[in-house]
């Protein structure tokens, strides 16, 4: 078999009603919707959330919380990914994300104390948690906050 030779499955597909084409189509005037009346017409239907009258539930459910608009969000990097870069290696976010340690630089680069850092390297970054920093500079690294 060909690509060129699939085709689908026997009765699988129906083709489409052509509606509103005639008396002989028995398919026409209504088109198949019946007389008057809420589905008879176009849009006609209830929402989804539709609850027969009663209170919706998401009008019964209370509000909670808000969303800071102002809040930042870090793209997070643990000092033991690190270690796959030459000793002497400046470490910028756009060589984290060249190398695929971070996906998108969001707000800025910050570098978590999880792992152990083998070799200096000087790392550039938007903020530092205090155990990374300590890590860093035990290794004989160098930390630049952007």
């Amino acid at each position: 078999m060909r690509i060129h030779e699939l085709q689908p499955a026997e009765n699988s597909r129906s083709s489409r009603k052509r509606v509103g084409r005639g008396i002989g189509s028995g398919l026409g005037k209504t088109s198949g919707r019946g007389q008057k009346g809420q589905h008879s017409r176009s849009g006609g239907g209830k929402a989804p959330y539709f609850e027969g009258g009663q209170t919706p539930l998401v009008r019964r459910l209370p509000k909670r919380g808000f969303t800071n608009i102002f809040q930042l969000q870090y793209a997070e990097v643990n000092v033991g990914e690190l270690n796959c870069f030459e000793p002497g290696t400046v470490v910028t976010p756009q060589l984290l994300k060249e190398a695929g340690l971070v996906k998108k630089i969001k707000d800025g680069i910050k570098i978590l104390g999880d792992g152990e850092l083998n070799h200096a390297l000087t790392v550039q970054a938007h903020k530092f948690t205090k155990s990374a920093t300590a890590k860093i500079e035990e290794a004989g690294g160098k930390v630049e906050v952007i």
